[in-house]
């Protein structure tokens, strides 16, 4: 399981009541790692004036790169992630993390971030079997 979800919000998802406040408190205290690395790079965001921040320090254990796995490939998770630090995601090689200003979705540093050919230039043999 992804998520270590108390029986008290289990119950009231069941029912559909679950607040996006509940959901990140529940992500923040499953994915400690994930969490880390995500608010980081939200300030870093906002903190500077640049287009976008990222993170690209390979996780110190598979744990620890599971947590970052788990929280980017939910969409649930990856949306209310967004939702919370008000930014865009992004994801390349099981550790680099970046974090848009929405008005630079689709601008030219988002668009390289997302490309194929950006996803091809961030290789490397250490990182093949992340």
């Amino acid at each position: 399981m992804s998520l270590d979800v108390p029986a008290a919000l289990l119950e009231r998802a069941e029912s559909g009541e679950v607040t996006d406040a509940e959901f990140v408190a529940c992500v923040r205290d499953s994915l400690p790692y994930a969490w880390q690395v995500i608010s980081t790079v939200a300030a870093d965001l906002d903190g500077g004036t640049a287009d976008f921040a990222d993170h690209a320090t390979p996780p110190p254990s598979e744990t620890e790169r599971g947590q970052l796995l788990r929280a980017l490939a939910s969409d649930a998770i990856r949306g209310g992630l967004e939702r919370h630090f008000g930014m865009k995601l992004a994801f390349q090689n099981c550790h680099r993390v970046a974090a848009f200003r929405p008005a630079a979705v689709d601008g030219d540093a988002y668009r390289e971030f997302i490309s194929p050919a950006g996803q091809l230039r961030n290789q490397s043999p250490e990182l093949r079997d992340c």
